[in-house]
């Protein structure tokens, strides 16, 4: 018939082969003061941190095989330091048009220093707390339950975030941002919330101290805990200080509102 294309044989038992769903699992013993990198390529990430001292890695494809047809996983450790990269040779399988899910998930002490990074996709963690490093091209970054420095961008999406911080640099292009600092975190340099385009709120202890440098481009400003006002002020900006002042807490959006409340 005309038109009606047949698959052989062999591109039958390739196709099944790319549709279903195939997993890899990985766990390395790891010592004191434990670092992680990961390069994602595409894959959508969670971390959780569990009390021991391994970090485990479990890869979950649909319509992608793992291996050099599909994504390929590189792995290294050097002592109490791992890496892994997955690095995905899209020619192999980037045919038709099946839907196909790269993720993956890592279970790690919960203090540790780490650099997760990925391409295009969504990054969860919970129960950490360390320099933490989180990047993603395009997709939502959450965390709760979350300690430390915390330093998390994404070029588009939105950021739900909770802990106890002493560093917070919270970045996207095209999304809100909501973080609530816990009790006991501290302003010990400066934190910056940021937002090309996006609403931002922020709750913060009651007692912490700091000055506040909060604008926005357009969108207004509310202010729920007492501030001591520093110069002028007008409905996109304000300055001033939170309980006597200290280390700079800058909020700023481009097209947005900014709520500071009490957490």
């Amino acid at each position: 018939m005309k038109g009606l294309r047949l698959l052989t044989p062999a591109l039958a038992l390739t196709l099944a082969f790319t549709l279903k769903g195939e997993e890899w699992t990985k766990t390395w013993t790891v010592g004191q003061q434990p670092e992680l990198r990961i390069e994602a390529g595409d894959a959508s990430i969670e971390v959780e941190g569990t009390n021991g001292n391994s970090i485990k890695a479990h890869l979950m494809t649909e319509g992608v095989p793992i291996g050099p047809s599909g994504v390929e996983v590189i792995e290294h450790q050097n002592g109490s330091s791992v890496e892994v990269r997955l690095r995905e040779h899209e020619e192999h399988f980037n045919f038709g048009h099946h839907s196909r899910s790269i993720k993956l998930h890592l279970t790690v002490p919960r203090q540790l220093t780490a650099n997760v990074r990925t391409g295009d996709g969504s990054i969860r963690l919970r129960s950490v707390e360390g320099t933490l490093g989180i990047n993603t091209g395009d997709g939502s970054i959450e965390g709760d339950s979350l300690g430390g420095d915390l330093n998390a961008h994404t070029g588009d999406g939105s950021m739900q975030i909770e802990g106890k911080f002493n560093g917070l640099h919270l970045t996207t292009g095209d999304g809100s941002i909501r973080a609530r600092a816990s009790q006991g975190s501290t302003v010990n340099s400066q934190w910056e919330l940021r937002s090309g385009d996006g609403s931002i709120a922020l709750s913060v202890p009651k007692e912490l101290g700091a000055d506040l440098r909060l604008r926005t481009g357009d969108g207004h400003i509310q202010t729920n805990l007492p501030i001591s006002v520093m110069g002028l002020q007008n409905e996109h900006e304000i300055s001033g200080k939170l309980n006597g002042g200290g280390s700079t807490i800058s909020v700023h959006t481009g097209d947005g509102s900014i709520t500071i409340d009490p957490s």
